[in-house]
């Protein structure tokens, strides 16, 4: 279930990014000039959006069972992150819907396009805030998922290692645009390419059974 969760939740995640939002948001003249057009295609990454974040708390109960079983408090971390990470995408879609509503204001203005060009600004600026800080307390709760699946062993190592050294450049990545600085993809790629590799091994293999579980908090 984790696997396939996983897999849903990566497709819907790029859909929404990469095919509705981007050619909205980065095609010239820009969101604020676009998005009236494409009022249907921006409700819908909204709503896909938050039907994939519900998919990440879904990943979060899911694995609450067996992770219980081994540490309380990672898994009680793992679901804390998982709903810290729903309420942020939950804001960047409040943000994303305020500047549809500014696109459409500024569509119909005419002699006050330069105020609306600049709450617009404002408004983007706070939704790419909540954005990349929502992608940093989500690779925070993979960062737990992967400490979890590394302590205990419930994957092969080799996968649970791999995905802990991919965390961090995705971590860095995301920091960049927080600090002024362009964003470098190739650093998500790694993780990226981690969790394709967890979700169909989890979707074939599952978790390793251990009929007598390491001690919580041994």
């Amino acid at each position: 279930m984790i696997g396939i969760l996983s897999l849903v939740q990566g497709g819907g995640g790029f859909v929404v990014n990469f095919v509705l939002l981007a050619p909205v948001m980065t095609v010239p003249p820009g969101f604020l000039a676009n998005a009236a057009g494409s009022a249907l295609q921006v409700r819908a990454s909204v709503l896909l959006g938050l039907a994939t974040g519900a998919v990440s708390l879904g990943i979060a109960i899911a694995a609450w069972p067996v992770f219980r079983r081994y540490s309380q408090r990672m898994a009680l971390w793992f679901v804390a992150l998982s709903v810290v990470g729903y309420s942020l995408l939950a804001l960047e879609n409040i943000f994303v819907l305020t500047m549809l509503s500014l696109s459409q204001e500024y569509a119909k203005a005419s002699a006050t396009r330069e105020l609306f060009e600049t709450i617009g600004l404002m408004v983007r600026s706070a939704r790419t805030s909540a954005h990349y800080t929502n992608l940093l307390i989500a690779g925070a709760m993979v960062f737990v998922l992967y400490s979890v699946l590394w302590r205990f062993a419930l994957v092969p190592r080799a996968f649970a290692a791999f995905g802990l050294a991919a965390v961090p450049l995705q971590i860095a990545a995301v920091l960049m645009p927080l600090f002024g600085y362009r964003i470098v993809f190739l650093l998500i790629v790694p993780l990226g390419l981690s969790q394709l590799a967890l979700a169909l091994w989890l979707i074939a293999k599952g978790f390793e059974d251990r009929p007598q579980p390491i001690p919580a908090e041994a």
